[in-house]
C-alpha cells in the first residue's frame, strides 16, 4: 500500500481521485495506492474554488481521508503527492515545499497562473531533483494518443476546442483554456514557434505555427454548450477526437509515473522558444 497525499480540496478532481483510489484500495486496480490524508487549501480568494472546500472536505472524510492542518503535516504522512489546488497562483509556493521533501508529485492543471511561475516551478524541480509532471486529463484520451503515436500516419495539422473561462487572477487561457491547448499539443507535438490570437467576449481563436510549417488551431468557448474534442488531419485519415473519457486514463498514468516515471505521450516544452504576434482581446 502506497500513501497518496492530496493538496487542495477546492476542485472536483480531488474527490474523484479519492473515490477511485480508496474504493480500489483492496484491489490491484491502482497498484495499492490510496489516499489517507489531504490538506484542503486550496484557494482562499477565488469564489468558485473556496466555496467548494467545505463540501469536498466532507466528501473526503466520508471516504476515510484524514484532514491535515498543514502541508508539512501532510508530507510527513504520505509517500507521493497529488497537487490539486485549483488556484494556480498557489502552485509555486506549494510545489517548493513538496520538492524539498523529494516526494514524487503530479501537479494538476493549471501548472501555475502565469508563465514566470511555471518556469520557476520547473527550475525548482530540477534543483531538487524532484520527479514531477503536470497535465490536463485530455492528454490521455485514447484517440489523441493514437494520433500522437502516428497510428494514422504523420500529423499534418489539427484543430481542438474546449471551454475557456477567464479568471482575472490567471493569465488568459491558463485558467481553463489549458484543456484544449493540452489536447492540441498532444496531437501536434512540440515545436510551436509563433502564435496569433483573436478574442471576443465569448470566444478565443488561437492559431499556432510549428517550426516545420504545420498549423494548429485552438478554439476556446465561453457560451453555448461546453464540450471537449478536436480534429487531427493525418496522412491516412481525418481523425475525430470526440470521446472524453474522464479522469481514469489520467489517474492510470499518474500511478505509472509514481511507479517508474514513464508516461504515455510525455513531452518537454520550452516556453522560451515561443513568439507572440497580434494578441488582442476585444470587449
Amino acid at each position: 500500500m502506497r500513501r497518496v497525499g492530496i493538496i487542495g480540496l477546492d476542485t472536483s478532481h480531488s474527490t474523484e481521485f479519492i473515490k477511485a483510489l480508496n474504493n480500489a484500495k483492496q484491489t490491484t486496480a491502482y497498484n495499492g495506492y490510496y489516499v489517507p490524508i489531504a490538506y484542503p487549501y486550496g484557494s482562499r480568494k477565488i469564489e468558485s474554488s473556496y466555496s467548494r472546500i467545505g463540501q469536498y472536505t466532507r466528501e473526503a472524510k466520508e471516504n476515510g481521508v484524514a484532514i491535515a492542518g498543514s502541508i508539512d503535516e501532510l508530507l510527513n504522512n504520505c509517500d507521493v503527492v497529488l497537487l490539486e489546488t485549483n488556484d494556480g497562483s498557489l502552485h509555486l509556493e506549494q510545489a517548493a515545499q513538496i520538492f524539498k521533501s523529494r516526494k514524487k508529485v503530479f501537479m494538476d492543471k493549471p501548472a501555475a497562473a502565469k508563465i514566470d511561475d511555471v518556469i520557476s516551478i520547473y527550475k525548482l524541480a530540477q534543483q531538487y531533483h524532484a520527479p514531477m509532471f503536470s497535465s490536463s486529463s485530455l492528454r490521455f484520451i485514447e484517440k489523441a494518443q493514437q494520433v500522437r503515436n502516428r497510428s494514422f500516419g504523420k500529423v499534418l495539422g489539427a484543430s481542438t476546442f474546449s471551454p475557456a473561462k477567464i479568471e482575472a487572477s490567471h493569465t488568459d487561457l491558463f485558467w481553463y483554456g489549458i484543456h484544449g491547448v493540452e489536447l492540441l499539443y498532444t496531437v501536434m507535438g512540440t515545436g510551436c514557434v509563433s502564435v496569433r490570437q483573436s478574442s471576443t467576449t465569448d470566444t478565443d481563436v488561437v492559431v499556432g505555427t510549428w517550426s516545420d510549417g504545420r498549423i494548429g488551431v485552438f478554439r476556446g468557448t465561453r457560451n453555448g454548450k461546453h464540450d471537449y474534442g478536436g480534429i487531427a488531419h493525418t496522412e491516412n485519415a481525418t481523425v475525430y477526437i470526440d470521446q472524453y473519457e474522464g479522469y481514469v486514463p489520467l489517474l492510470k498514468e499518474i500511478i505509472k509515473f509514481f511507479e517508474n516515471r514513464h508516461l504515455s505521450g510525455s513531452s518537454r516544452r520550452n516556453p522560451g522558444n515561443l513568439r507572440i504576434h497580434g494578441c488582442s482581446r476585444q470587449k
